[in-house]
């Protein structure tokens, strides 16, 4: 049986009296994407720091790549590359002399690797343009190619979207696959909801708690019951009132300009239309709707 890239088993961290992360337990295969999913705050980014022996345990253990986290820290970081929430880039070098200088802290002076890693991340014809002067997507792919110019086994990406826009966000998924493809294993965190549908699995955390970690399909299918609908009627407040007051419903809330539900077994598009009429909120449209992330993580939230 192939060892786990990573293997983490009730790894807790306190700072004081607050607990960061608590007893948290999974394991991630070669060759994942696994998505860490949780908002700001939730324990994500110590996991990380964890794993990768910037921050000790209070308790529990973790191996990453066979290695020891807190023991076989240098063992560690020789073959894992590590994508920060506020990534460090040197604004008055050139693209070409932060990847070198990143470069030659793992060793690699070999010029023709630093320009296949500009390359892997779209940069080359850019080598010479000031830091200061890239876009925030572009500054992003760098930050990347600083990650990877080492050809790390294992990528930590902790929030790497975070501030860019959604076609920025986008290419990088598409940097990511990429990487996936060539057999790299991904531990990626994120609080955006639909960016973690992209993850082969994702682990939701709150208040320092892995709630789950499954396949999107899976939370979806094992923590959403009932049936969603996606409803467009007048007034909305008055619709919302009459509907989360309803026995069937079990979650009802404000999507834009509609109204989305979440409704037990056995209640249906009439029995919403007539909770509705029965409050003389006017029903223009009723469609059947999908289960989200979301809704995975606001069914957790609530348990």
């Amino acid at each position: 049986m192939t060892e786990p890239a990573i293997s983490v088993d009730r790894l807790t961290r306190r700072f004081g009296d607050f607990v960061a992360v608590d007893h948290v337990s999974f394991e991630v295969n070669a060759g994942e994407i696994v998505g860490y999913l949780g908002p700001n705050g939730s324990g994500k980014t110590t996991t990380i720091r964890m794993l990768l022996g910037l921050l000790a345990p209070h308790e529990g253990s973790a191996t990453v790549l066979g290695f020891d986290s807190f023991r076989q820290t240098e063992e560690v970081r020789a073959r894992a590359g590590y994508m920060s929430q506020k990534f460090a880039i040197y604004d008055d070098l050139t693209v070409w002399e932060n990847l070198q200088f990143y470069g030659g802290v793992y060793g690699i002076t070999d010029k023709a690797r630093i320009l296949e890693t500009l390359k892997h991340v779209g940069l080359d014809g850019h080598e010479s343009t000031l830091t200061r002067d890239l876009s925030a997507g572009w500054r992003q792919r760098l930050a990347l190619g600083i990650a990877i110019v080492h050809n790390p086994k294992l990528l930590f990406l902790d929030e790497p979207t975070s501030g860019v826009d959604p076609t920025a966000r986008r290419a990088f998924w598409d940097l990511i696959y990429d990487l996936a493809a060539e057999g790299v294993t991904i531990l990626v965190t994120t609080h955006y909801m639909d960016e973690a549908e992209y993850c082969g699995r994702v682990g939701i955390m709150r208040d320092g708690k892995l709630l789950a970690m499954d396949t999107p399909l899976a939370l979806k299918t094992h923590y959403v019951p009932g049936e969603i609908w996606e409803i467009y009627a007048e007034p909305l407040l008055a619709g919302l009132d009459a509907l989360s007051a309803a026995q069937g419903v079990v979650r009802a809330g404000l999507a834009g300009d509609h109204l989305r539900v979440i409704v037990e077994k056995g209640w249906g598009e009439k029995e919403v239309k007539r909770t509705l009429e029965a409050s003389n909120v006017r029903v223009a449209s009723i469609q059947k709707g999908e289960p989200s992330l979301e809704d995975v993580f606001l069914a957790l939230a609530k348990g």
